[in-house]
């Protein structure tokens, strides 16, 4: 990419509120919707969303971005943000020191991932909390109200919608990710684009349930890719791109499927990250490996200090944290990680940024995206790009009371209860 088109890129692409926080930087934070239309421009190509649960993931992925010459997504998730260093308030911060610190001059979006709505209650607190996160800098949003009824998520959605500015990236969510169990369907898709655009609403991207899980999937088919096709389909008048969560877990050629054959633009990974940065040993799929002990596969000499690494498992023992559940090792140890040695911190970033790069470059068709966005940014000549689709929909036949009675008429099946993970 030309520093010309950057420098055009970066006088009128950076969002308001970006300005405002950031009013001397070099480095392209953009809203969610440059980074969608850049992949959809190219055809075929998803980027990751990278999950920067700790500052080395954050750093690893921005400089695998600028290496595959890519546009991408850093996020934090809202139940991240509470086992997390990272925030959905300091994610902005990171992401824009690093920037300029690494020279970075990719276009980056930051998402705030799965601000969840479990109960209707929690819409207030949304509509009190969002706007403050858009004060803190992110550029992109996920609503999450997938854990209740169909119409209680549609509505949900409207109602919180005030607080996203128009030139945010959005997105929205149906069905819990939940692997094979309560598998999302084109009609309760449809439902939700339907009446959001009716309501002047055009999400960036939706979140299905296709069959994947978060975290370490241990079994289960992973990705359904007809199933997230034939819903993508269903979803063209509506403009909507699909997200796919739970990317870890799935080998590399069901994620080329997913990004030569679906809509999908917006790939998330979390898991397999932060496992890498501590260097822990993976597969294909990004699942973390285990040894006759039960316990991770920790390659000597990659990722931390081997003592700290030791340490890290003695306090997971200690406060029974397994699996999974070393996600909560990224809050207690990051000051610990960010006091080594320059030599295995650069090991930690760069473990990360090769497995970034290799899904960018060689899985998700996402190189040279960049300039692709850029372009857009300069063309439109504004941060703003605009919904993908106009409002069609007539706002009569999606009242509070039809939206009830359609949802009442879907009928699908959304699988066991139980607090799934976000």
């Amino acid at each position: 990419m030309s520093q010309d088109t950057f420098k055009k890129a970066l006088s009128v692409g950076r969002p308001p509120n970006v300005v405002q926080n950031f009013p001397n930087s070099e480095a392209l934070i953009v809203s969610g919707k440059v980074i969608d239309r850049a992949m959809l421009k190219k055809g075929g190509a998803m980027t990751i969303a990278a999950n920067g649960r700790n500052i080395f993931i954050i750093e690893g992925a921005l400089r695998a971005a600028q290496r595959a010459n890519a546009a991408i997504i850093i996020e934090i998730a809202r139940s991240e943000a509470t086992y997390c260093p990272t925030t959905l308030w300091n994610i902005a911060r990171r992401v824009d020191y690093l920037c300029n610190m690494l020279g970075i001059t990719v276009p980056v979006a930051v998402h705030a991932d799965h601000y969840f709505m479990k109960k209707w209650d929690d819409v207030a607190v949304a509509k009190a909390e969002i706007p403050s996160l858009f004060d803190a800098g992110i550029t992109s949003i996920a609503l999450d109200a997938s854990h209740m009824t169909d119409d209680l998520n549609l509505l949900a959605n409207i109602e919180v919608s005030p607080t996203i500015p128009s030139w945010s990236g959005y997105e929205t969510e149906i069905g819990e990710i939940k692997g094979a169990f309560g598998l999302s369907t084109p009609v309760e898709a449809k439902y939700l684009c339907q009446g959001l655009n009716a309501h002047g609403l055009c999400p960036d991207w939706i979140a299905l349930n296709n069959g994947t899980t978060h975290g370490i999937e241990a079994s289960g088919t992973g990705i359904q890719v007809e199933l997230t096709a034939e819903i993508h389909k269903a979803l063209t008048p509506y403009g909507t791109s699909g997200a796919q969560h739970g990317t870890s877990g799935n080998d590399s050629q069901r994620l080329k499927e997913i990004a030569a054959r679906t809509n999908t633009t917006k790939a998330n990974v979390a898991t397999a990250l932060q496992m890498i940065s501590w260097g822990v040993r993976v597969n294909d799929f990004g699942n973390a490996i285990m040894t006759e002990d039960g316990l991770f596969d920790k390659i000597k000499g990659e990722g931390v200090d081997d003592a700290l690494w030791a340490e890290m498992v003695a306090y997971a023992v200690d406060k029974k944290l397994s699996g999974g559940d070393y996600k909560k090792l990224n809050l207690p140890f990051e000051r610990r990680w960010q006091g080594q040695d320059a030599r295995v911190r650069q090991r930690m970033a760069g473990a990360v940024e090769d497995f970034v790069h290799h899904l960018l470059v060689d899985v998700f068709n996402a190189a040279d995206t960049a300039p692709i966005a850029c372009e857009l940014i300069v063309k439109a000549g504004s941060h703003d790009l605009g919904p993908k689709a106009e409002a069609f929909e007539d706002v009569a036949e999606w009242t509070v009371e039809k939206i009830k009675a359609q949802a009442a008429a879907i009928g699908t099946d959304k699988g066991p209860k139980g607090n799934f993970d976000d």
